[in-house]
This record gives structure tokens, sequence and C-alpha cells, in this order.
């Protein structure tokens, strides 16, 4: 979509991740955060700016940390409204399951965005799955994260 000036049209789209937690320990919730947060920012091209609010939810056999810890602390998402909550307790759902929805000031349509399942939350979303192996290391995904600030505006 664009306007007469060519100019993108932006809006605000949904945004949806989710991948397993190793173990119910603090660093363990903030590395699996970071890990699909930041697959999530590439594949989507997300600055922090444009960020508008995220909501985090665990299963309820994880509460060691507040997964929103990884987007203050690590993305430097300080102007966003970000919440914390657990999933229903449905039978045989998938344990130690983290989900992410970012909702994002963005110019991609719908049918663009690129929502992300990793580890063994693939199997919620086979498909959406096609490619779920991350496009770079998370090493290299924090690292352009690294001295980042978030705006304002």
């Amino acid at each position: 979509m664009a306007t007469r000036d060519t100019e993108p049209v932006w809006r605000l789209r949904g945004i949806r991740g989710a991948t397993t937690v190793e173990a119910n320990t603090r660093v363990d919730i903030i590395e699996a955060t970071e890990e699909l947060l930041a697959e999530m920012i590439a594949r989507n091209d997300i600055e922090s700016s444009e960020v508008a609010s995220v909501w985090f939810t665990t299963t309820p056999d994880l509460n060691a940390e507040f997964p929103a810890v990884a987007a203050r602390l690590t993305f430097k998402w300080s102007h966003a409204a970000l919440m914390c909550g657990h999933e229903m307790q449905v039978p045989g759902s998938l344990p130690s399951c983290l989900r992410i929805l970012v909702h994002v000031n963005t110019p991609l349509r719908q049918n663009q965005v690129q929502h992300v399942y990793l580890r063994g939350a693939r199997v919620l979303r086979t498909d959406l799955t096609v490619n779920t192996e991350p496009t770079r290391s998370v090493g290299d995904l924090l690292r352009r994260f690294s001295g980042s600030s978030d705006e304002d505006s």
C-alpha cells in the first residue's frame, strides 16, 4: 500500500512468536526470550521506536522471571508497554512454552509479517514454520542491539 506520493502506509500489526524454554530458571527464560525477540525483530525489520506494546505469556510451569526483563535490559525497550501473563492450562498443551505478541507500527502488509516459532514451539503452527531456523546466530542479532536506545517517537 502506498499513497500517491509513494509513501508507505503504516499500520499497527501484531507479530507472533513462540519458543520453548529449557528449564524454569531466570537465565533460561531470559535467554529464550532474547533469542525469540531477536529473531522476530530481524525477520520483520523492527525498530524499537516502532514498538507500541508487547504481551509476553508463559505456561504456568515457567515463573522464575518475567520475560519482559529481556526486552527492557537487552533491547532497551523502556518506552514500550510490556505485559506478562500465564497461558490457560489446557490439558495436553505444550509445556515450558513462551509466547510473544509484539504490536508494532510498520509499513508491512498483513501477509508480509513473519511470525516466528522456534525450538519445540514449531509444532504449534506447522503452517508458518517452513523456515524457522534462526536467520543469524543469536550473538550476531544481540550485537545489533547493544548500545541501541529506545526512542520516544
